[in-house]
């Protein structure tokens, strides 16, 4: 399995979300900027970004960009990953992005993702131009001395180059079945 590549063009999907209905890039064809994150409820990594998920979908949603979170793992080995635990977690974290479960890992599998949480970053035409990490300290944001992603939505949203356009995707395997 081979992760997409800067410059590949963005696997298309169709996947439930926690809100009941499904999604797919084509609903998000008028985003500047399309987010997919490969994510779950177990990892303590996950964890410690989640309310920066939150700040990051408030901060640049009204530039047109939008995050959607996959969670991929296998919920039989890690039931805390169900699609149900994932509704129960979106509501009591007030997850503000989208939140969809790949039951089958096709996507992710498509993908190349191997980490929780990986960032793929997708401009207009929903080609890849930033892959990998979200900041540089997981377990302390005030500790954060580069953002990686969000230097890529700044850069994207002037129609500039992504300076970093690869970085190593830091927290848990996702979980095969």
């Amino acid at each position: 399995m081979r992760t997409l590549r800067i410059g590949d063009l963005a696997p298309g999907f169709r996947l439930s979300g926690v809100d009941g209905k499904d999604y797919g890039l084509e609903d998000f064809k008028d985003k500047k900027v399309v987010i997919v994150m490969f994510s779950c409820n177990h990892c303590p990594t996950v964890k410690a970004y989640e309310d920066r998920f939150n700040e990051l979908q408030t901060d640049y949603e009204e530039k047109g960009v939008v995050l959607i979170s996959i969670n991929a793992n296998d919920d039989k080995k890690y039931p805390e990953d169900s699609f149900e635990n994932m509704k129960i977690r979106a509501r009591e974290k007030g997850f503000n992005f989208f939140y969809l479960r790949d039951e089958s890992q096709s996507v992710a599998k498509a993908y190349g993702a191997q980490r929780t949480p990986e960032i793929f970053v997708f401009d207009e035409k929903r080609t890849l131009r930033y892959h990998g990490r979200i900041d540089d300290n997981v377990y302390d944001s005030s500790q954060v001395g580069q953002h990686h992603l969000r230097d890529a939505l700044d850069a994207l949203l002037k129609a500039e180059k992504v300076s970093l356009e690869d970085t190593e995707p830091v927290g848990c395997t996702i979980k095969w079945k």
